[in-house]
């Protein structure tokens, strides 16, 4: 798997201030970042920034399906230690969840989950004591199998944001995009099928409690952009589909297996991925729990009407969990 063959979209050293200037003016004029009155400034704070940072901005551009954006720069030590769990964060790299919401609000709409850590627009990724085996983005010890970010809900991101904290030990997510995948005519019919559902995962406790009946969903569909796909193996009852879909399935995943990339990401970067294109996951490591662990935070930005998506989706219940909106219309 190569390591850090991402694009990179570099931000001066100018831009890289101007964000972090307008972020911690938002901050402390608010007081939080969690505020819902910074939350609906976002719109009127984008506008103040200048055309370099939305062109650095601009949509993912290659069948790669991602970009790092580069330039961004955070004090270790100031930051302080990495949390045992995103419930203890509190205030901590306050500023870099505005920075992260400015990128995002730049690139559509940021959205949150009332069902996911209590309803955060930016959530904090980090290994937590008990999940280590888990496929969450709290585990550690397994390989985070490669997903689509809420791959259960027809409300999903279209983008997914991951910025760097800290990651002393170079921890690797992988991505693998489907425009690069070499698939025969025949598999990629039987995956445009909708044969079985993908189940909410570990992160949505309320959702996986849902009465109703699962909704099943194709796992790939063409839009005028191309291919694009809705896959999460962990999450898919596989017992429940036909033999020629449970084989097409695995050459799938052996396909985006080997067009997989492991991106380390350096502190200040953010990782801009299109939900759509590209699976992402993360490689095994073992965490210490000294405040020097792997620490992410994560957007989700939805970008309105953008035709990615079957028009079936519409009708999905989406197991009860509702999409939360930065600010409205």
């Amino acid at each position: 798997m190569p390591t850090c063959p991402a694009p990179v979209r570099p931000l001066t050293a100018a831009t890289a201030t101007e964000l972090t200037t307008i972020a911690a003016q938002l901050l402390a004029e608010h007081g939080s970042a969690t505020s819902p009155e910074l939350l609906k400034a976002l719109p009127d704070a984008c506008a103040q920034l200048g055309d370099e940072v939305r062109h650095v901005l601009r949509p993912v551009d290659t069948a790669d399906g991602l970009f790092v954006l580069r330039g961004l720069h955070l004090d270790d030590t100031e930051l302080g230690p990495t949390p045992g769990h995103w419930s203890t964060v509190a205030d901590a790299g306050a500023v870099w969840d505005v920075v992260l919401l400015l990128v995002s609000a730049l690139m559509g709409t940021p959205i949150a989950w009332d069902g996911q850590q209590d309803g955060r627009f930016v959530h904090n990724i980090v290994p937590s004591p008990g999940h280590e085996s888990e496929q969450t983005g709290a585990s550690s010890s397994v390989l985070l199998t490669p997903h689509t970010e809420d791959a259960f809900h027809p409300g999903r991101a279209h983008l997914l944001l991951l910025a760097c904290m800290r990651n002393h030990d170079r921890i690797a997510t992988t991505a693998a995009s489907i425009r690069l995948t070499e698939l025969a005519k025949e598999d990629i019919a039987q995956l445009k099928r909708t044969v079985v559902p993908i189940l909410p995962d570990d992160a949505y406790e309320q959702a996986q409690q849902f009465a109703g009946p699962p909704a099943p969903a194709p796992t790939l569909f063409d839009t005028p952009e191309g291919l694009t796909m809705r896959f999460d193996p962990a999450y898919t009852p596989m017992d429940e589909a036909d033999q020629q879909w449970r084989e097409a399935y695995g050459r799938l995943e052996a396909e985006l297996a080997r067009v997989s990339v492991a991106v380390s990401l350096e502190p200040g970067d953010v990782l801009v991925v299109d939900n759509d294109m590209v699976v992402h996951g993360r490689v095994p490591f073992k965490a210490r729990y000294d405040g020097t662990d792997r620490w992410l935070k994560r957007a989700s930005v939805r970008v309105e009407g953008r035709p990615t998506r079957p028009l079936a989706e519409h009708d999905e219940h989406g197991y009860g969990q509702a999409a939360l909106t930065a600010w409205t219309d």
